[in-house]
């Protein structure tokens, strides 16, 4: 592999702009796939993304545009994918080459619908990337925040520390800082689990419960997160309240910027899952991941109160505030 470890970005969204600012810090050129030609000529043109983070200038000079995935991969060692994960299987239909000599990392928090696999089992079952090749990008962080060049950390969870430091070095800069952690499994998990979360807070919002409520709840949420991860991907060394866990946990429930809170305080008041999605012209990831961490959780009938009070709503079409004043009789 060519020591400059040529970066490429798959994906066109918030997380993917926010990224690519990072990473033009650091690097001399980085490739950026985005299906869309046209989107491509607009920000050539222009020097922003017409869709997601619109204020943020893009030093388009240093930049390698692509709309051909086969293109953008073989011209990049380290590829990091930010696409939402509902849309990944199709989005690489066109894709037809092998990815197991490439360092993969993935930005997508949810879990392959369907198949209920997370994105690195997904690129390990299907693409035979080895385990020790790949990676995860984690908060607590938004991209708003990243575009705003506040001070943000990111947990970077990979088996292989030097695969974490490979990445580091592209990434870190005046206002972003970089956290590693062996536990990819644990990682990617609290960041789906947090999504759904963040819409039961936002469902508690919209119908009306106050602070002292969404205290008791978020604390409740971070020991459903401890239980489901004891359970499904157990390890000694984690640490639950850690800012992987807990910060982004805290930070996705409470943060204006979290569209899975909107979505959710959409709900509340309301919308229908549609509506709601159409007016936000944005993918709320937990709307998918609540399905899958639901069939996943048949397996382990694992004890989780507030992911099946999401599923109900979202899924089964129960009143929200019949669904979360059942809720608040189990909680602790």
């Amino acid at each position: 592999m060519a020591e400059t470890h040529r970066v490429g970005v798959i994906g066109g969204g918030s997380w993917a702009t926010a990224i690519i600012k990072l990473l033009l810090n650091n690097c001399e050129k980085v490739n950026w796939y985005i299906r869309r030609p046209e989107v491509v000529d607009y920000i050539r043109k222009n020097r922003h993304n017409p869709n997601y983070l619109t204020s943020l200038l893009i030093d388009t000079a240093k930049i390698n545009f692509y709309s051909d995935i086969n293109e953008a991969v073989t011209n990049s060692d380290i590829l990091i994918f930010a696409i939402p994960s509902a849309f990944l299987k199709d989005s690489l239909i066109s894709f037809s080459l092998p990815l197991k000599d490439k360092i993969i990392f993935s930005a997508i928090k949810g879990i392959i619908p369907k198949d209920n696999i997370t994105i690195a089992d997904f690129f390990h079952k299907y693409y035979n990337v080895p385990l020790s090749s790949m990676g995860v990008i984690a908060g607590p962080c938004h991209a708003e925040e990243i575009a705003l060049e506040r001070l943000s950390y990111l947990t970077l969870g990979a088996e292989n520390s030097r695969v974490a430091k490979l990445l580091s070095e592209k990434i870190e800069c005046r206002y972003v800082k970089t956290r590693f952690a062996k536990d990819i499994y644990g990682t990617e998990y609290a960041s789906v689990l947090k999504n759904i979360f963040a819409i039961a807070a936002g469902i508690c919002i919209g119908i009306g419960y106050g602070d002292n409520f969404q205290a008791v709840l978020v604390s409740n949420c971070i020991r459903e997160m401890k239980r489901f991860l004891e359970k499904i991907t157990p390890s000694a060394n984690r640490k639950i309240n850690s800012s992987a866990y807990l910060g982004d946990l805290l930070v996705t429930a409470y943060s204006q910027f979290s569209r899975n809170r909107t979505f959710g305080a959409m709900i509340g008041k309301g919308y229908s899952v549609k509506s709601a999605m159409m007016e936000m012209n944005m993918i709320a990831e937990g709307y998918y991941a609540t399905s899958c961490i639901y069939e996943i959780n048949k397996n382990y009938n694992i004890k989780m109160p507030i992911v099946y009070a999401v599923y109900n709503i979202l899924y089964e079409k129960i009143s929200p505030a019949i669904e979360i004043k059942l809720l608040t009789e189990k909680l602790k």
